[in-house]
């Protein structure tokens, strides 16, 4: 777990909801219980003031950092895929995006690259689709200077090979596989015993399963092969990550307020 990744993850998945901001020494206070050191977690702070992530704020500790608008847009939409709010209906029509050619090939990979972290599957160089449209598609766009044609439409064929055609489903059910053994490991080696402890393997726990946000577009289940992985990842992530979080949450507070 590197400090930049480790941020967004303590951001995301605690200060979020504790007035998005803390104190430069209670990050690095929390950053050291996952073996960062504090070198490495104040160059990755300052990093993310520079890429507009963090901004500076005096708070009644000393020095902090907040989130930015747009860190807080990003973190809202990760935390409601990672913990799947949103309800898994489908109405059976695609978003369809047209975009333009992009002959400058870094804008073009950092637009594929955004277009599939939002759940976008590429048919060809220009079409893109996805079961539904991302509310951070404008600033996407916006960011990389592209002009794109939006369409809600049906497919007329047999949608799952459709979605087989444009996904690695069976790539991503093994990512699955592989996570599942990898957490169980985890826990047994490290059941979250103590507040701090609870705080290092959760953050790991969910450090590991926020990386589906680059590879699985969340798909409703409709579309998904029977007994999908993913379902049962799902639930043991749920699981284990309600169970450690009191704990954790502790640990949290507690070097927030300095103790």
């Amino acid at each position: 777990m590197n400090a930049r990744s480790a941020l967004f993850d303590l951001y995301g998945d605690h200060l979020r909801t504790r007035g998005r901001s803390a104190p430069i020494a209670s990050l690095v206070r929390l950053l050291a219980a996952l073996d960062i050191a504090a070198p490495a977690a104040r160059t990755a702070v300052s990093r993310m003031v520079r890429q507009g992530w963090l901004s500076p704020v005096r708070l009644p500790q000393g020095r902090g950092y907040a989130l930015t608008t747009k860190a807080v847009r990003r973190l809202d939409e990760a935390g409601r895929r990672i913990y799947r709010h949103a309800p898994d209906t489908w109405d059976g029509r695609w978003h369809l995006l047209v975009i333009q050619h992009i002959p400058d090939r870094a804008r073009r990979d950092r637009l594929r690259a955004g277009l599939g972290y939002l759940g976008y599957a590429a048919l060809d160089d220009t079409t893109w689709i996805s079961p539904r449209a991302s509310a951070e598609l404008d600033a996407l766009f916006a960011a990389e200077g592209v002009r794109a044609e939006r369409f809600a439409a049906g497919y007329d064929g047999d949608a799952r090979g459709l979605v087989a055609r444009a996904w690695d489903l069976d790539g991503l059910a093994r990512a699955y596989e592989r996570w599942i053994g990898e957490a169980e490991e985890l826990l047994a080696a490290c059941p979250g015993d103590g507040d701090e402890e609870a705080f290092a393997v959760r953050s790991r726990l969910v450090h590991e399963w926020r990386k589906f946000l680059f590879s699985d577009p969340g798909l409703p289940a409709t579309l998904l092969p029977g007994d999908w992985p993913g379902i049962r990842a799902a639930r043991f992530f749920d699981e284990e990550a309600a169970r450690l979080l009191p704990a954790a949450s502790r640990f949290v507070d507690r070097c927030l307020d300095g103790r």
